[in-house]
């Protein structure tokens, strides 16, 4: 009965997520690193999106303040961030996710992006949530990672109560002993369950939190079964951190997808989904 339930639909610009409709791609680096670099990641996901026929939302954080080191790079701050991200829209016409930390990002990051993202570790942060919502753009709320898939429904009714019903919820695994996720596939039906879309976060999933010490660690090999499977349960988008050359990248390398695996597992992903929504 969970399985079946259709979810209600998120419009995002052009881009419609939910209500059986085929599977949108989240994609983009973790941070914005420089400018350069991310208008070419932008620039080959627009070309992806003509290539593989395929609804794409480009993400890109500012500011990454869940480090698990202070020494870590968090980004190029939400000033010089969101004016790349600008440059990004204008010259791909894609429509932008990024995620907010503190309530005095929440108006401007709304003035740019088409969803704004709640961080797993703020899933609980009422203030944050609320501020979110009430700018009435979509919201992204990702499960906390120390959360069963039915208590994400307190936290949806942090955003619901203000009249913002646009919401993808994310799921992006549960702790599971010390520097590691796990992502139990009931949790997707679970949250479908409750009426919204779907995101399953591919590769924070595979996040291994500060096992490298100072940083997170990663299990890249294991993004493309855990998307395969989880889209096979019948989710509404799936959600890939991509960079030119991970082992370069100065955030979540170990768990990002290089650029060059992409068209492979989009043909995959889309078979699987075709299939499930017998589309």
């Amino acid at each position: 009965m969970v399985e079946q339930a259709i979810p209600r639909i998120v419009q995002v610009g052009e881009i419609t997520v939910g209500g059986g409709e085929p599977l949108v791609f989240i994609m983009g680096p973790c941070v914005i690193e420089y400018e350069a670099l991310t208008l070419d990641i932008a620039r080959y996901l627009r070309e992806l999106t003509v290539k593989c026929q395929i609804p794409l939302i480009f993400k890109a954080s500012f500011d990454k303040a869940n480090r698990s080191s202070g020494d870590s790079f968090r980004g190029l701050g939400m000033k010089k961030g969101l004016e790349i991200l600008s440059k990004v829209k204008l010259e791909t016409g894609l429509p932008l996710i990024t995620d907010v930390h503190q309530l005095d990002q929440v108006g401007p990051t709304a003035q740019v992006v088409d969803i704004v993202q709640i961080p797993a570790l703020l899933s609980r942060q009422t203030d944050l949530l609320t501020a979110v919502a009430q700018t009435g753009k979509p919201v992204h709320l990702k499960k906390g990672q120390f959360m069963a898939p039915w208590d994400i429904q307190n936290a949806l009714r942090k955003l619901t109560t203000t009249g913002n019903r646009q919401i993808l919820l994310g799921e992006r695994g549960t702790c599971f002993g010390y520097n590691n996720l796990v992502v139990d596939m009931r949790s997707l039906a679970i949250m479908r369950g409750l009426g919204y879309p779907v995101v399953f976060d591919a590769t924070h999933a595979v996040q291994l939190p500060a096992g490298a010490g100072k940083a997170s660690a990663g299990q890249r090999e294991f993004v493309a079964p855990l998307s395969r499977a989880a889209v096979a349960v019948g989710i509404d988008a799936i959600f890939w951190e991509v960079h030119p050359d991970p082992e370069k990248a100065r955030c979540d390398g170990p768990n990002s997808l290089p650029l060059y695996q992409l068209e492979g597992l989009i043909d995959q992903l889309k078979k699987i989904d075709s299939l499930i929504k017998l589309k």
